[in-house]
């Protein structure tokens, strides 16, 4: 198997950064390459002020992602292998979930798998109406998610429907999908697909950052620690900020504020 670059296309432009799942040819599936630049990827966009929203999506609109590269576990043999792959694409899926910028996933076709995982790690998922949404493990290798994916899976759609999609191995359609919440957004076609989610991503942009933040951060705790987090230093952040002076001051001025995310 090759590994390239090109595996994972990264570009930017006025704050909304692109990352493509490129491998159509293997339904856009991640190698651990792949999870690892990725991780790095929303790691360095943590200290890009520049950076304002990143959309991440799969080339060749058959597939946004179906998961790890099967080819990935021949390997295998003790149960350290297992543990150290669980290690490995959760350090993706975390990085994503606290990249300090908002994140979209635009879906279409098949989205299994460590990809399902990836879109349900995103702030919002707009898709195509050809979503297949699901983790088929029962009926494909007969493995397990992690405890951190279930939690993140029920926080969305609640623990009866991740039995459910468990337990029988179906895929989500996208009407499904979208009136249990799983997606924001269905679209008709791939070719409708990214100007919506640039749409989507120029709307967020012009937000402020902080508040974006906080939120995110609040939400992470509040589903690992409950409604007794502490969120003292969530707060302080936002009201001590020069957004928030500046917010009240173009409010008087009757202007559009000028975010800084500072």
């Amino acid at each position: 198997m090759t590994e390239t670059d090109q595996d994972l296309l990264v570009s930017s432009e006025d704050g909304i950064v692109v990352a493509t799942i490129n491998r159509p040819q293997a339904r856009n599936a991640f190698t651990f390459a792949m999870y690892e630049r990725l991780a790095a990827l929303c790691e360095a966009l943590n200290s890009d002020s520049n950076a304002r929203v990143l959309v991440i999506t799969g080339a060749g609109g058959k597939a946004f992602s179906s998961g790890t590269d099967i080819s990935q576990f021949k390997v295998f043999e003790t149960p350290e292998d297992g543990w150290a792959y669980e290690d490995r694409i959760e350090n993706a899926l975390a990085s994503i979930e606290t990249c300090r910028v908002p994140t979209i996933a635009a879906i279409a076709g098949a989205c299994t798998g460590g990809g399902a995982a990836i879109a349900a790690c995103c702030d919002l998922r707009v898709t195509t109406s050809t979503l297949l949404f699901g983790f088929p493990i029962a009926r494909t290798l007969g493995n397990c998610l992690s405890t951190k994916n279930y939690a993140r899976l029920v926080a969305l759609i609640g623990p009866a429907r991740v039995k459910d999609l468990i337990f029988r191995a179906r895929l989500v359609e996208a009407t499904e999908a979208h009136a249990i919440g799983l997606v924001n957004e269905v679209v008709d076609s791939f070719e409708e697909l990214m100007p919506r989610a640039l749409a989507l991503a120029g709307q967020i942009r012009e937000h402020a950052p902080l508040t974006m933040q906080t939120c995110k951060e609040a939400l992470l705790r509040l589903r690992e620690q409950g409604v007794d987090a502490d969120d003292r230093d969530l707060i302080a952040t936002c009201y001590m900020s020069a957004d928030f002076r500046e917010g009240m001051q173009a409010f008087f001025d009757k202007r559009r504020p000028q975010w800084k995310g500072r």
